[in-house]
């Protein structure tokens, strides 16, 4: 992994960053206000697409879906976070075709000038992104978009159907493999301090094609696991073809730089002093805490910090008090609390999460003296001290890692798919967790722990290993319904949402036509409530129909 150490890559690429300044949609690639593309450098364009990309997948991988999967919880204007409180304006893919209309050009500078490695690059920034927004709404402006230069019949991009993006993914993947599969020296142009991701080495970036490749073959499980099958069969038979990332030493991961309040991690407390900020806001979730602490996890150390003042069950009646550090009350005070308030205390003398999804979560485990939003509470696990910090070993924005493809290969071993038993390849999966996260000395105890144990004890796993890129979790939880995660008592419905809604100033209002036919193929659910057509959290896409999960 190449760790971001040059402010000047992060200067040139703000100097080369394409604002959009769009008069609709599908104006995606036109910029009256930007450096002119034909002047810009090939190679400064990419650092721009690739840090962009990566704190998008940290932002919703760490904010949104780490809510929604129950890893962290917000105590502090926390709806949308906590209890899935969305609408038609709650999220926007125009930062997504932003990344992608950046990478256009970085793609067509690459296919122009005959730059193999910047075109393989390009093709699999390009899968990653639309198979981001793809997953997250359903069918998605793919084969038109980006084309507005081309004129008015591209003003208003269909809509494709959400399996032939995916084809289209992994025929771009598959390309790419074969563009990256020389030798650094066979290249020209690579300017490795430009990529902020594998330092210009062709061969990491093949791995990460074709572990992307794994990813999306195993999206379609459910949907269609025939393609699947061979799909991961074709990849994991030929492996000197298709190199995988499988040691955590590949993973796809870029760093902060941490000088300045853009290059930093944004729950960071430097830039952001205010005492109800990003950082005091998130919680440790009590579905994750209790999950770690059943195996003695290692990694919950890393995360999260031990509770500043553990609470003590004593004897007797009326008694609150803090006794050399520790808060001592008696069981008619916990009663209490627990009665009116409807949540239960936790006395765990190190690590507490959160209630999920509830209206009183500011006050959770006797927080009554400080009941503001966004506080501090003593009697629960703040995020550890690191993600106080603008910058961190640990804290990165980590695109792909090896504990997920192993993870993925342990399902497949599982499903009867390929060779080899799945506990070897589940082994090697937490294995290569704990090493991302400098605790792989402990493996040996801990996988005695936490043996094989079939489907659910990979896709637990695999939920672990997602830590602050969650949105994997939920696209796997949409497909196998694992883990079994349970709603609390203010979430809007009683079940997880299984996608965004198509935002209606951004998406609908302005291709009405295409958005209203991609909507009337969204299958609605008995959980639909009160939205008003099948634009809904709780529609399922394509990939989920007819599978019958996760519900």
């Amino acid at each position: 992994m190449y760790k971001l150490k040059n402010r000047l890559i992060v200067t040139l690429a703000l100097v080369f960053t394409f604002v959009i300044s769009c008069k609709d949609l599908d104006e995606l690639n036109i910029n009256p206000n930007g450096v002119d593309p034909a002047n810009a450098d090939l190679n400064f364009l990419l650092p721009t697409t690739v840090t962009t990309l990566g704190q998008t997948v940290y932002n919703i991988g760490f904010g949104t879906f780490s809510g929604v999967m129950q890893q962290t919880q917000q105590t502090g204007w926390q709806s949308g976070y906590n209890n899935y409180d969305w609408n038609n304006l709650s999220h926007s893919w125009s930062g997504y075709y932003s990344i992608l209309m950046n990478n256009d050009e970085y793609f067509k500078k690459a296919v122009s000038g005959k730059l193999e490695f910047h075109e393989g690059v390009a093709r699999v920034l390009r899968a990653y992104t639309f198979g981001l927004i793809t997953d997250l709404w359903g069918d998605v402006p793919y084969s038109q978009a980006l084309k507005a230069e081309q004129g008015s019949a591209f003003f208003k991009p269909v809509f494709d159907p959400q399996k032939e993006i995916y084809l289209g993914i992994l025929a771009d993947l598959d390309t790419a493999n074969t563009l990256l599969s020389k030798s650094a020296s066979a290249y020209t142009n690579i300017a490795p301090k430009q990529d902020v991701l594998y330092n210009g080495n062709p061969e990491k970036w093949r791995k990460l094609a074709n572990s992307l490749a794994l990813r999306y073959y195993m999206r379609l499980q459910a949907k269609e696991p025939a393609t699947a099958e061979q799909g991961i069969k074709k990849i994991t038979q030929d492996p000197s073809k298709y190199p995988l990332i499988t040691v955590s030493t590949d993973d796809a991961n870029i760093s902060y730089i941490g000088s300045s309040k853009d290059n930093s991690n944004p729950l960071n407390t430097v830039y952001d002093v205010d005492p109800a900020g990003a950082y005091m806001r998130v919680k440790m979730a009590k579905t994750l805490v209790d999950a770690l602490q059943k195996y003695n996890d290692p990694r919950l150390a890393m995360w999260a910090n031990k509770v500043e003042v553990p609470l003590v069950l004593v004897e007797g009646t009326g008694i609150d008090r803090v006794v050399n550090g520790k808060r001592e009350v008696s069981q008619d005070v916990v009663t209490k609390f627990e009665t009116d308030n409807t949540m239960t205390v936790d006395f765990d003398p190190d690590y507490v999460g959160v209630t999920i999804s509830h209206p009183k979560v500011q006050i959770f485990n006797l927080n009554v003296a400080n009941p503001a939003q966004g506080t501090k509470n003593p009697y629960a696990s703040q995020l550890n001290d690191r993600y106080k910090k603008t910058s961190d070993p640990l804290v990165l924005m980590r695109l792909m890692s090896a504990a997920e493809v192993n993870f993925i290969l342990a399902e497949a071993a599982f499903r009867g798919w390929i060779s080899g038993a799945p506990e070897t390849y589940y082994a090697a999966g937490v294995q290569q967790s704990l090493n991302a996260w400098d605790a792989g000395a402990s493996f040996s105890g801990y996988i005695t722990r936490a043996p094989y144990s079939g489907l659910e004890s990979i896709m637990e796993q695999k939920w672990f290993a997602s830590w602050t890129s969650c949105q994997e979790s939920w696209f796997d939880w949409r497909r196998t319904g694992l883990p079994a995660l349970v709603t609390g008592p203010s979430a809007v419905r009683p079940v997880l949402p299984l996608r965004w809604y198509y935002h209606y100033d951004n998406e609908i209002a302005k291709n009405t036509v295409n958005a209203e036919a991609a909507i009337s193929k969204l299958e609605a659910t008995q959980y639909k409530g009160t939205d008003q057509s099948n634009n809904s959290a709780w529609s399922k896409m394509w990939v989920l129909q007819g599978t019958g999960k996760p519900y």
